[in-house]
């Protein structure tokens, strides 16, 4: 009988990296011993979704799977990041973990920058929900017994009214058309809060909304992103 991988799952705290771990879990071939989010050291929070380190806890302690945190400030350079992650991988590579899983579809870009990363650090990427297509990741979500919530948008694409709207049937057929269903292109963000192999779901209540705009120089032309935000806090 062939040995399984062990594999650190890189958790979004998302629906993406929610189903990666389901699609995992059917295979023979990578046991998830470990999972690994990338925090915000100054406003303690997972990058990009906002979400309370809280809450983050919450979802591995329900998993029952160790968690590491690559704490990080707010916006931290190439080598800052690179140097962190590798950090980071080389301690898991103590505990005889060789592969690392993403739940990523198609960015192309995104997936090279990866292996190429990983391939430095000796690690194979694995990519469990690549080329499916957004309705059909949807679709796996609900039957799968999945549920996310929405809590943060890019207004470039969504307004603050979807922040709260569980991701299902009902959100595709209010979706604007250049709007991905599952956000691929960072159209907005989840957290889940309950899955088939938590040990119980996650009581939640929404919290403050905040807006946030981003300034990045790109060829010396700055360009601005907006997002709205929605705290998520343990429910009372």
């Amino acid at each position: 009988m062939q040995q399984m991988i062990k594999t650190v799952l890189n958790w979004s705290s998302g629906k993406d990296a929610a189903l990666a771990y389901h699609m995992l879990q059917q295979g023979k071939r990578y046991e998830v011993t470990t999972l690994l989010t990338t925090v915000n050291q100054d406003a303690t929070r997972i990058m990009m979704h906002g979400v309370r380190e809280e809450m983050l806890d919450l979802q591995a302690e329900r998993m029952n799977i160790p968690l590491v945190k690559v704490n990080l400030p707010a916006s931290p350079d190439d080598s800052l990041y690179a140097a962190a992650m590798q950090k980071a991988l080389d301690e898991l590579k103590g505990e005889g973990i060789r592969s690392s899983a993403f739940g990523d579809i198609r960015l192309e870009d995104l997936r090279k920058y990866r292996e190429g990363q990983l391939k430095q650090a000796e690690f194979e990427a694995v990519f469990p929900l690549w080329g499916t297509g957004s309705l059909e990741l949807v679709q796996m979500i609900e039957q799968t017994g999945i549920e996310a919530v929405i809590v943060c948008v890019n207004e470039k694409y969504l307004g603050r009214e979807f922040l709260g709207r569980k991701v299902d049937a009902a959100l595709l057929a209010e979706l604007p058309a250049n709007v991905d269903p599952c956000g691929e292109y960072g159209e907005f963000h989840t957290y889940v809060y309950n899955a088939p192999y938590f040990s119980r779901p996650i009581a939640w209540r929404s919290g403050e909304i905040v807006h946030k705009v981003y300034t990045h120089e790109n060829v010396g032309t700055p360009w601005d992103k907006g997002f709205f935000f929605m705290d998520v806090l343990p429910a009372i």
